[in-house]
């Protein structure tokens, strides 16, 4: 399926950079001539063991720790060998060269990335959607993001795939029965109540589709733009939700003349707050490419917030050039792009009203920031408590949908006096290929090749 997987492997499975102790991992069909070159001795299986890794001429390139995990008992379901040593650079990159070298006769190569985890697939000690957890563990930006991808590492979310094919298979069944001997009297149909069965069916899966959504809100957060006429207060706001002076203040208009970026945690929930240049016209040269950048922002925004300044909600022009914006902002964004509109400098204003709609706040006291904070996560679709969740990627969405779409379609041809059985039969084969794109069981090499290859070298 993939060239070379016969071939062993090697890398270093540490992160670049100096460290305490850094680790170079062997995965092949055999790593024993690495271990008596390497390690001058035998090593107890699953067994830590202190001493010299050696060079070629017999003398101590370090001292560690060497770990054998035999076939099939390991991390790829092949041979591994673990060394841990300490975590210099030039240590572990002479401690890789060395295995190489230990290991030319057999064909040890050097890893690609992810290539331990395709191992890993590919021996069926995980299944894809576990493989892809590895990643998301590892790239988590928030604690909440962690825990989930920890859960699908654990195999909650496959097991719920799992449960969702075994119910479709077993509608599948009593389809392919009633196909296969029309001449019979009885309705398998109606007597196994496959219409009950297919209605819980669509049931289980809303349930898995709505937690898969919280999963991938986790991994990938929301990109928020704000937005608004200079020296509405944007800066200031980005400061107070970063907690932190992330971007220069001052009242003079224009001050911001690029994107200024942070990522926040609203309960867990990365949010990626992305403050711009104030929108006007401007004979500035340098002041007109911040505009240009703000509007694309604007327009790859999960979501925008448009300052208004209290100060000025009396000024005539100012309100005009504002509706201006918010009409030019509306035709540039999708319509599936929620717009929230806020009233900044409260403490400033504290008699001028607001729209029922927007919310007043105030970025330089912090008042109102909380229900900010609400409203955004309302806007990406949070759920509050949502224990349970586990991390999930937007192919797993998108699998998710096309199988409610085949169901919703099975429903159509199996409703009526006399169902379409062939039609039937076809959609829920459709769906059950659907469910297993999620976790591996029917899926394209250049798929796999894709999702892999975003890993780590050492993973």
């Amino acid at each position: 399926m993939f060239a070379g997987h016969d071939q062993p492997i090697a890398a270093i499975a540490t992160a670049p950079g100096r460290g305490a102790v850094g680790i170079v991992r062997v995965s092949g069909k055999t790593v024993q001539p690495v271990i008596d070159a390497v390690c001058g001795r035998p090593l107890k299986p699953r067994e830590a063991t202190y001493l010299p890794f050696l060079a070629a001429d017999g003398s101590p390139i370090d001292q560690g720790l060497a770990l054998h995990f035999p076939s099939p008992h390991s991390y790829t379901g092949e041979d591994v060998l673990e060394l841990q040593a300490h975590g210099g650079p030039v240590v572990l990159q002479l401690l890789l060269a060395r295995c190489l070298e230990a290991g030319a006769a057999m064909g040890l190569r050097v890893a690609q990335p992810g290539e331990f985890t395709r191992r890993a697939f590919l021996n069926d000690k995980i299944d894809l959607a576990q493989a892809e957890a590895v990643a998301d563990l590892i790239d988590a930006s928030t604690e909440a993001a962690a825990r989930s991808a920890s859960r699908s590492l654990a195999g909650e979310f496959s097991r719920e795939v799992h449960q969702l094919r075994d119910a479709l298979v077993h509608l599948r069944m009593l389809v392919e029965a009633t196909l296969d001997f029309p001449e019979e009297e009885i309705d398998f149909l109606r007597q196994a109540d496959a219409q009950g069965q297919l209605t819980r069916l669509q049931e289980s899966l809303a349930a898995v589709l709505r937690r898969a959504r919280q999963g991938a809100l986790l991994r990938e957060g929301i990109k928020v733009v704000i937005a608004g006429q200079p020296n509405a207060g944007k800066s200031s706001l980005l400061n107070a939700l970063a907690g932190a002076e992330l971007a220069i203040v001052t009242p003079i208009p224009g001050t911001t003349r690029d994107v200024v970026s942070q990522t926040i945690q609203i309960e867990g929930v990365p949010v990626h707050v992305i403050d711009t240049a104030g929108l006007r016209e401007s004979q500035d040269v340098v002041e007109r490419i911040g505009i240009e950048r703000a509007w694309g922002q604007i327009v790859q925004a999960d979501a925008v917030l448009f300052l208004h300044d209290l100060t000025r909600a009396a000024d005539a022009a100012y309100r005009q050039a504002d509706q201006d914006l918010l009409r030019q902002l509306h035709q540039q964004v999708p319509e599936s792009v929620p717009v929230l509109q806020l009233w900044n400098k409260a403490d400033a204003a504290v008699d001028a009203t607001v729209p029922p709609e927007g919310l007043r706040l105030s970025a330089k006291t912090g008042d109102g920031l909380q229900p900010l904070r609400r409203r955004l996560l309302e806007l990406a679709g949070w759920q509050a408590a949502a224990e349970g969740v586990y991390i999930a990627r937007e192919r797993h969405l998108q699998a998710l949908r096309r199988v409610d779409g085949h169901l919703i379609e099975a429903g159509a041809h199996l409703a009526g006096e006399a169902p379409a059985l062939d039609l039937l039969a076809e959609e829920l084969r459709l769906a059950q290929n659907a469910l297993n794109e999620i976790t591996g069981e029917f899926s394209a090499d250049d798929l796999l090749g894709v999702i892999f290859s975003s890993f780590c070298i050492g993973k």
